[in-house]
């Protein structure tokens, strides 16, 4: 079939959602490449004229064909599509169904990962569909499963770039305008000054020159506009520039402050603990003696101190010797009864063995006749003895006890010392309580 706008009418008319169908109607097209622009005229048109469910499958169609011209490195339809394809996607994207529109943001998703558009179209695109999106729900967030906008990041762009996004969108507008419609002039003025055509007749050669003057006229009106949108975008940029670079100038300022003050600590820090170590060094080498009742040092931070002195011990009281005053000899009665008289009497005994004097402060002796010396040995009683100053040394109380003592013991120990067997200390007792006549 040849290329007629009526062929190309009646090709899309037939179009349906099934994959054959979008996959002929298609390669038909892109085997007409040269006619290119006039097919994406076409589309649009066919576009803005259907009904909502048949916008769908005009989308998926021109997917196929720009995917298709992607891969086979044929830019006809790419530049032939870029112009109309954020206005068309708008077109279709509005009034549609949830479904539609999440088929529709799949569809620009998939375009700009495999980055079927130059970085301005799929902007452009991206942004018109958010722009219906806020208008309809105001919704702040792209919803576009977060990998069209800002870099595939849901998060709003800060408020020093929000001035420039209506301007960027509107170059990307207006270069998309005029790029086809400066291709289209360049090409028909090449037709018609090309000297190795042979000239038509006038009429003809008049409308072309109308037609040429036409499409002068529209390229010159689309460049003009995207002077003055990018100009525009420039000043944005140019103001945004002013604004950072005194805010450069602020900040080398401040971190030259910042690094002087950190210097400044960072001596004065250096200097304090020198203090504290010529401190420490000064109280190792010469120790202060520890006072009375003061506490050595303890360990500070886990460190052992550096240096300390050992406390004074303490003084312990001696032990008290008993007294030696009354030596009682080994297993000697005790003395029970009534009627004892205790009287006081001081005796020293000379020891020549240590030359130690022994302080006999109390005796006592029984007032009367004692019945357990009736049983005990020679080594109680003193013997029976003719000296007669054992009578006179003492008073008429003891005279009868020694006699009645003698009338009892007579004959006991006769013709031997009645001191023998018995300890020198008692002995000596015992003698000196008798007068020495023992």
């Amino acid at each position: 079939m040849a290329y007629t706008d009526d062929a190309v009418k009646a090709k899309l008319s037939s179009l349906n959602e099934t994959q054959e169908s979008i996959v002929s109607v298609s390669q038909w097209i892109m085997f007409h490449r040269r006619h290119a622009d006039r097919t994406c005229a076409i589309w649009l048109e066919r576009m803005r004229e259907t009904t909502v469910n048949k916008r769908l499958t005009l989308i998926y169609l021109a997917n196929e064909v720009v995917q298709q011209s992607k891969a086979r490195r044929k830019d006809d339809f790419l530049v032939a599509f870029s112009p109309v394809i954020a206005e068309a996607t708008a077109t279709a994207y509005k009034g549609s169904t949830n479904d539609v529109q999440e088929k529709i943001r799949r569809t620009v998703e998939v375009w700009s990962q495999r980055r079927i558009f130059d970085k301005p179209i799929q902007d452009a695109v991206e942004a018109r569909i958010q722009e219906l999106d806020k208008s309809r729900s105001g919704k702040k967030s792209g919803l576009l499963g977060g990998s069209l906008f800002s870099g595939g990041s849901n998060s709003p762009a800060p408020s020093e770039l929000q001035p420039l996004i209506p301007l960027q969108i509107a170059v990307s507008k207006a270069n998309a305008t005029s790029n086809p419609a400066t291709s289209t002039a360049n090409a028909e003025y090449e037709k018609l000054a090309d000297p190795a055509k042979s000239a038509p007749t006038p009429p003809v050669h008049a409308a072309r020159l109308s037609a040429l003057l036409k499409s002068l006229s529209s390229a010159e009106s689309a460049v003009a506009e995207s002077i003055k949108t990018r100009q525009d975008l420039v000043n944005g940029l140019e103001s945004l520039l002013a604004t950072n670079r005194t805010a450069l100038e602020n900040d080398k300022s401040q971190l030259d402050t910042i690094r002087e003050r950190r210097e400044t600590m960072e001596r004065r820090k250096r200097e304090v603990e020198d203090a504290i170590m010529r401190g420490v060094s000064a109280s190792a080498e010469s120790p202060s003696p520890a006072t009375e009742g003061e506490f050595p040092a303890q360990h500070v931070n886990g460190r052992a101190p550096t240096s300390s002195v050992e406390p004074e011990r303490p003084k312990v009281e001696e032990l008290t010797p008993p007294p030696t005053g009354f030596v009682t000899p080994t297993h000697s009665p005790r003395f029970e009864g009534k009627g004892l008289r205790a009287h006081a009497a001081n005796h020293h005994v000379e020891r020549g063995t240590n030359d130690q004097t022994i302080h006999h402060n109390s005796i006592t002796e029984p007032s009367q006749t004692i019945a357990p010396f009736a049983s005990v040995g020679s080594a109680i009683a003193p013997p029976r003895s003719n000296d007669p100053r054992v009578g006179a040394s003492v008073g008429g109380g003891p005279s009868a006890k020694k006699r009645k003592l003698d009338a009892e013991f007579e004959g006991f120990g006769a013709g031997e010392d009645a001191m023998a067997g018995l300890d020198e200390d008692v002995a000596e007792l015992l003698r000196a309580e008798s007068g020495g006549a023992v």
